[in-house]
């Protein structure tokens, strides 16, 4: 998952703002309880999901893929005053966890945490969507794209992480790998749809930055 030369990633890290203790008590708690913990967005990635967001102001954003609730507090942190964050995930299991923090994070009234399936949920919401994080089942992103993709203002952002796959994205795909298939098709499907324009973001494993025109 981490291309750059480790120096130079530390470098990166050292020389941008600092994560909120709220954020850093979530990250060893996330790294000390759950399962996988390296599915955490992370200081760098958080703080860029922090900084886009306050660019943005938005009133409604839409997170597809909560895991223990790090990134739906840094995206939150930005919304406008009168906005809303509504967060999806299908595990209950982390329920608890994510309770704890995110009625912890200042825009804890501002949140939404929906669990369920996604597919089943985004149909059901109201349109009007400003910024969406896509970080969930890697073989259903199109899904959630095209669900998506019609509910979203004209200059709505998308972001889906994990558009690189550790790198498995730019090597020859095995048959049975259907994730990194995935990927590499929806990467595709984005880049030549008229709708939007497009950025593949090289941080972490791999930001795709969709802009709705």
């Amino acid at each position: 998952m981490e291309f750059l030369p480790e120096k130079i990633d530390q470098y990166a890290n050292d020389l941008t703002t600092p994560d909120s203790e709220l954020l850093q008590s979530l990250e060893r708690e996330t790294h000390l309880k759950v399962l996988s913990p390296r599915m955490l967005s992370g200081h760098l990635q958080g703080r860029v999901l922090s900084l886009i967001s306050h660019l943005m102001r938005p009133k409604y954003i839409l997170e597809i893929g909560t895991y223990t609730g790090y990134s739906a507090i840094c995206l939150a942190e930005g919304l406008h005053p009168d906005g809303r964050l509504i967060t999806i995930d299908r595990n209950d299991e982390l329920e608890t966890i994510l309770s704890k923090y995110l009625l912890k994070s200042p825009k804890a009234n501002q949140i939404d945490l929906r669990i369920g399936y996604a597919a089943e949920i985004i149909p059901t919401l109201p349109d009007g969507i400003d910024l969406v994080f896509i970080d969930a089942d890697k073989p259903n992103y199109a899904t959630y794209y095209d669900l998506v993709i019609d509910k979203m203002n004209s200059g709505g952002l998308i972001l889906a992480d994990n558009v690189l796959w550790s790198g498995k994205i730019v090597e020859e795909i095995k048959p049975n790998d259907k994730s990194t298939r995935a990927l590499h098709e929806f990467n595709l499907k984005v880049h030549h749809d008229s709708r939007v324009e497009n950025v593949l973001i090289p941080i972490r494993d791999g930001i795709l930055a969709i802009r709705k025109l």
